[in-house]
């Protein structure tokens, strides 16, 4: 099993890197609409929401590069890690809340629209699948193709 390890951890680097690099994508074109779906929560005051939601497109997109190329891989994933157990817990608020808002997650997010139903627990779901890989990569941080593995030297023999 030690011998598979690193291609499991790099299948959750790529994974993950690619939903923080397709989250962010989504929602670096219009600030604005990340602003309204994270004031959507309710959780801070709009002024607040406004600086969040506009940090963090950039910084999945960050997220995302860092774990495309392989660079400080625990620490992106410990990053990644925290991010989606607060993310998690807004859409778990929301949910106790009686709130009817999409996540923004993957969209512009804001309160859905007349007929439509919420998802949360699907969200969670998907994010908990996300949290996962964040986990495999704290554990096993060592990985295939990866600008840490070029700095840091090979994989040892005995993980081969």
């Amino acid at each position: 099993m030690d011998r598979t390890w690193p291609w499991i951890s790099t299948a959750a680097r790529l994974a993950l890197a690619a939903v923080w690099l397709v989250a962010g994508a989504l929602k670096v074109g219009d600030l604005g609409a990340s602003a309204r779906a994270v004031n959507a929560y309710q959780l801070m005051s709009y002024d607040t929401a406004k600086i969040v939601g506009s940090v963090q497109p950039f910084l999945e997109i960050a997220l995302g590069l860092l774990l495309l190329i392989g660079l400080a891989t625990r620490l992106t994933a410990g990053i990644s890690a925290v991010l989606l157990v607060v993310f998690i817990a807004g859409i778990i608020s929301a949910w106790a809340r009686g709130l009817q808002i999409d996540c923004g997650c993957f969209s512009s997010g804001g309160e859905l629209a007349a007929g439509k139903e919420t998802v949360y627990g699907l969200d969670i779901l998907r994010d908990l699948a996300f949290l996962a890989f964040a986990g495999i990569l704290l554990w096993k941080p060592r990985t295939r193709f990866s600008a840490d593995s070029a700095l840091m030297g090979d994989i040892p023999m005995g993980a081969r």
